[in-house]
């Protein structure tokens, strides 16, 4: 799904005050983001993603009723427009400040501490989505690089299954980044619920952990985030094999928008590279 197909789709969804094409375009990877006047309107890459972003939905309500900072619904229900998840949101206020490792720890230490929700929470498939985002790359990658991915992905998804954790599962966000924290005149505030789960808490903590090893993230601000959490994953035995099944995850993420997309191919073929020769001091650029 290109900007204009996502455009298209946001026509026909008609959920906006004015014209689509003033819509402006915040990002485009497995969602489409636009915002316009006080709403932020989600495009899904295909029809695939609908019970996703109706779970996003039902998230955001249980974060609502428990107080956590997170982003709000303007819309109860999704849409399946031409083929395509529609959701739209409330738009935050601007950003006072970028937001920050110990950010991100003090909401991962609020969600932590929830129960479980009234409703099922799936697994972190993590790896879940390996599949479709090779098939999505299709012959743009090597199909050798493929067929590696999805044995490292066999080998992970075994290796995880038994795990021994040591916090105790529960309510994740899933894709725990600074990136998906909006630092608003009130504080910070949780963003892009599509990967909430009920599963192992390391999860959360891993992500971090990769990107201090994999994408330069400076020694102190991972410090800052293990001293607001209260633990760091790395002392945890599984932590490897989270890492792990992450990096082989990103790597299939970026796979697929390499079709028409040079510099997602060089960025796979250089992740791909680093994992085939164990060389874990290669740096992965963010994508």
């Amino acid at each position: 799904m290109d900007e204009a197909r996502a455009r298209d789709v946001l026509a026909e969804a008609d959920v906006l005050p004015g014209p689509a094409r003033d819509a402006r375009l915040l990002a485009l990877g497995e969602n489409a983001v636009f915002a316009a006047g006080d709403l932020v309107v989600k495009v899904g890459r295909d029809a695939a993603l609908l019970e996703r972003a109706r779970r996003e939905l039902r998230i955001a309500r249980w974060l609502a009723e428990a107080d956590v900072p997170a982003v709000r619904a303007a819309r109860e229900e999704a849409l399946l427009v031409a083929g395509h998840p529609v959701t739209v949101w409330h738009r935050l206020p601007d950003a006072v400040r970028p937001a920050e490792p110990r950010d991100l720890a003090a909401l991962l230490r609020t969600v932590h501490a929830l129960p479980a929700p009234g409703f099922a929470l799936p697994p972190r498939e993590l790896l879940g989505g390996v599949e479709r985002w090779l098939r999505l790359a299709g012959a743009a990658v090597d199909p050798a690089d493929a067929a590696y991915l999805r044995e490292r992905r066999d080998g992970f998804a075994t290796a995880a299954a038994a795990l021994a954790p040591h916090l105790p599962p529960g309510p994740i966000h899933g894709d725990a980044l600074p990136r998906n924290v909006h630092i608003g005149p009130d504080g910070p505030v949780l963003v892009d619920l599509e990967t909430f789960s009920a599963d192992l808490r390391e999860h959360d903590l891993v992500v971090m952990a990769l990107s201090r090893d994999r994408y330069g993230l400076p020694a102190a601000a991972y410090d800052s985030f293990t001293a607001a959490y209260g633990w760091d994953v790395r002392e945890w035995a599984g932590c490897p094999v989270l890492r792990g099944a992450r990096e082989t995850a990103s790597c299939a993420w970026v796979a697929q928008h390499a079709p028409g997309n040079p510099k997602a191919l060089a960025e796979f073929e250089r992740r791909v590279a680093s994992l085939r020769d164990g060389d874990e001091t290669v740096r992965w650029h963010p994508f």
